[in-house]
């Protein structure tokens, strides 16, 4: 990709491109989410013997507090994070179509990219698989990497750049957060 210009001024010493995953590399539109944080609180009503309506306050109260639910819910309720995922994250995905011209798009930016997301590893591959953006990438870091400790605490950054050897200086990374 050409970085000519003013407008890419800030990205010519770039050559490590990072991408949240949710509501970044696909649009926030596509409900992707939706499903996943309907099962969120299906599961914490189940755990925790509470209403859902009691359940969904939990649930996004941990994700302010956190970062997460699953931070909360393993600090606060000794959630085993495979558990919480595997239930979370069984979603239908066939709603979502290939998107050639992100795929072109990420394909030609110079250098390495990589996914950083607080999901888990084959959420973040069948997502992008049915995108048809998989291949565009030379690695994931999800929510295991991290040690379930989700951006944004410092550590989570921190283990990216370690596992990567990432170069924070030269480096731009796309999150809607």
């Amino acid at each position: 990709m050409s970085r000519q210009g003013k407008n890419f001024e800030p990205f010519k010493k770039v050559d490590t491109w990072i991408f949240d995953l949710d509501n970044t590399l696909y649009p926030a539109h596509s409900n992707l989410f939706d499903p996943i944080d309907a099962r969120m609180k299906m599961y914490i009503a189940a755990k925790l013997d509470i209403k859902p309506e009691q359940a969904y306050r939990i649930q996004k109260d941990l994700y302010h507090r956190y970062g997460t639910t699953l931070y909360g819910l393993m600090n606060l309720y000794g959630v085993e994070p495979k558990e919480f995922l595997d239930y979370v994250h069984n979603t239908e995905l066939q709603h979502i179509e290939p998107n050639k011209p992100l795929s072109e798009a990420i394909s030609g930016l110079d250098g390495k990219k990589y996914i950083f997301t607080n999901s888990r590893l084959s959420h973040a591959e069948n997502i992008t698989r049915q995108l048809g953006i998989l291949q565009d990438f030379d690695g994931i870091f999800d929510i295991k990497d991290s040690h379930y400790i989700p951006k944004p605490y410092k550590a989570s950054y921190t283990r990216f750049l370690q596992q990567f050897s990432i170069n924070p200086q030269r480096a731009a990374m796309f999150e809607d957060l």
